[in-house]
């Protein structure tokens, strides 16, 4: 079953300005995968040249970090939802 991912506004350039896309896959890593496949660039904008998730980018699985579950490894089950949200800096 297709996972919801909301995309945040810098990057919905990529995704022809579409505010929630569908991905499959059973990890976070998997959906970035199938996400990159159906809008090219996407994930090089999401994950370093390492594959990881940069610093300034945070993505939630369910309104949990995945930084604090088991990163791209971190399982994917029906009705879950992926937000990617840019850190804010300010002052």
């Amino acid at each position: 079953m297709p996972t919801n991912i909301r995309i945040p506004t810098p990057l919905r350039k990529l995704t022809g300005e579409k505010e929630v896309v569908q991905a499959e896959g059973k990890t976070v890593g998997e959906l970035l995968g199938s996400l990159d496949a159906q809008f090219p660039g996407l994930r090089e904008r999401i994950c370093d040249e390492k594959g990881s998730v940069r610093r300034f980018v945070n993505v939630y699985l369910n309104d949990e970090d995945i930084r604090f579950l088991d990163e791209q490894d971190t399982a994917v089950h029906d009705g879950d939802e992926l937000s990617i949200v840019p850190a804010i800096a300010g002052g």
